[in-house]
């Protein structure tokens, strides 16, 4: 287990500016350690070392309250240099801790230590941290539980108890062989083996049946009989899609959950038979055990657009086993969920267009409506030209990724240090706010956006239209997120307030993508006082190579 210390109400909240309303609040501050090791695991019938944090898969749970701060010392015994992002933290004024590698810090090399300073201002509900540094996080990430300050309570009733769910993909190889190699050769990375859920990858999985599927310990449903009818308790899942590259369906045999919170914000409750969540994405479910005492198995299966026939991934299921107490006859065949088609587009759309934010007086919406800047980004896989075509991606070339073709080139010095101090020839200060050239952007394209330049620098389908696409804007209770998927052949419109000095990394959460460049960075300038401006640098910061 992670170490942990708690200080209670030590100080205050230094003044932060959210949307003109001026916040000073007391926290409590919190104490983890994180060691970074090579560990030995076994799934799958295949016995190897992989890089965890204190030997755990997934890692510790960070546990907070709404406002809290958290200090977080990693320590690296591993053998290569790595970062921790803390995702969906908002780090008013602190992008000093959050974490990117070559983006806000240099790794943290082997036998060195960091301590992240980790500050939670709005955020409420599930979200979760992760390795920041190639596809280290693959092994590399855990959980963030933020309860609601004291005082103050959930938007629904309280549930009896909780459990945390993380969904990740476990490889056979070695993680960092893989994508090194792939990056190499210009190829697609090799696909995962198999999903896990909380580290298992359970039935159908080899080496996962019999005692070896993943049971749900210390969170076994208990089934009473009041008056000769079943009183139902209700419990919270939190569940975190730590999956590198595919997003997810997800349900639990012959019961409803309902949707409650999305990436740290409430939304209204969605009541399913499933859900589609994506890498990077949280989500707080609500499950009432209402079903004959008896084993129920959750599952999740991913979901991969049918457009994309040629891209090699995994198209296995994960699943855990569901047990309410009591006094029964175990079933000889445990229920398995129905869950979507893998290529099932309308079953994705049909949940993802339900979210809507909570919209309350107790946790409003509060959506931007005067825009100042507008950015229209093109999110594209594209190829770069190899000698001789002797690379592994399509027709000898190298597959790339951009944003306004433009892929994006991680500079050995990182971007924050270097806007900070003022250093020269580290980043380019002229990322297009629009496409470099009008074209069919969800159809065939030709040479011109098949290969980017390089540089360090809504939602619907079809193209992106300035007329009508807005008359189909949510502006009343839009889901507050902080990671969307956006459909192939479709656009997504996002608004955000930059009210928070520093330099954020903006990229595809889909691993492969982030690879291979489609990514870029946010610079938010300081304001008028030392209050809305960036904090100094911690004197320990990470030093670069």
């Amino acid at each position: 287990m992670g170490s942990k210390k708690t200080d209670l109400v030590l100080g205050f909240l230094g003044i932060l500016f959210f949307d003109g309303l001026l916040l000073c609040t007391a926290y409590n501050v919190h104490h983890y350690s994180f060691i970074l090791k090579e560990t030995n695991y076994t799934r799958l019938c295949t016995t190897k070392s992989m890089f965890t944090v204190n030997g755990q898969w997934p890692g510790p749970t960070i546990h907070v309250r709404k406002g809290d701060k958290a200090f977080v010392n990693v320590h690296n015994k591993g053998d290569y240099g790595v970062t921790i992002h803390w995702h969906g933290v908002k780090q008013p004024r602190n992008p000093w801790s959050d974490g990117p590698e070559n983006i806000t810090q240099c790794p943290i090399q082997p036998g060195k230590n960091f301590t992240y300073e980790v500050i939670f201002s709005s955020e409420e509900g599930t979200l979760w941290w992760h390795a920041h540094s190639d596809w280290s996080r693959a092994t590399i990430h855990g959980a963030i539980v933020i309860l609601p300050q004291i005082g103050t309570t959930y938007p629904f009733p309280k549930p009896y108890t909780e459990k945390v769910l993380v969904l990740a993909e476990w490889f056979n190889g070695d993680v960092k062989e893989l994508i090194d190699a792939a990056m190499a050769n210009g190829s697609d990375p090799t696909p995962s083996n198999a999903y896990a859920i909380n580290g298992q990858p359970g039935f159908p999985n080899n080496c996962s049946n019999g005692t070896k599927i993943f049971q749900l310990k210390g969170f076994i449903i208990e089934h009473h009989i009041v008056y000769q009818s079943n009183m139902a308790k209700t419990y919270l899942l939190r569940l975190v899609n730590a999956v590198m590259n595919e997003e997810m369906f997800f349900g639990i045999a012959k019961h409803n959950i309902t949707v409650v919170a999305q990436d740290g914000a409430y939304i209204k409750p969605i009541t399913t038979s499933y859900i589609m969540i994506t890498p990077g994405q949280t989500m707080d479910i609500l499950l009432t055990a209402n079903q004959a005492a008896s084993y129920y198995y959750i599952a999740a299966t991913p979901f991969f657009d049918p457009s994309i026939s040629t891209t090699p991934f995994d198209s296995s299921n994960t699943s855990a086993i569901l047990q309410y107490t009591g006094t029964y006859t175990p079933p000889t065949s445990i229920p398995y969920p129905t869950l979507p088609n893998v290529t099932d587009q309308d079953a994705a759309d049909n949940f993802t267009t339900r979210i809507r934010s909570l919209a309350s007086a107790a946790h409003p919406a509060n959506v931007p409506q005067n825009i100042t800047t507008r950015i229209v980004i093109t999110v594209s896989v594209n190829e770069i030209l190899c000698p001789n075509a002797s690379c592994g991606g399509p027709s000898g070339n190298r597959i790339s990724a951009s944003l306004n073709n433009i892929s994006f080139v991680t500079p050995s010095t990182d971007i924050l240090q270097a806007y900070y101090r003022s250093l020269s020839n580290v980043f380019g200060n002229d990322f297009p706010s629009k496409p470099p050239y009008v074209f069919n952007f969800t159809g065939d394209v030709g040479n011109n956006t098949l290969y980017p330049s390089l540089g360090t620098k809504a939602r619907g389908y079809g193209n992106f239209n300035l007329t009508t696409s807005p008359k189909t804007y949510n502006l009343k209770d839009p889901p507050e997120v902080n990671t969307i998927g956006v459909p192939k052949n479709g656009w997504a419109a996002i608004r955000f307030v930059a009210d928070n000095p520093g330099v954020w990394f903006m990229h595809c959460h889909l691993e492969r993508h982030a690879s291979w460049g489609m990514d870029t960075v946010l610079i938010v300038k300081n304001g008028p006082t030392k209050e809305t401006s960036i904090r100094p640098p911690p004197a320990n910061l990470p030093t670069c190579s």
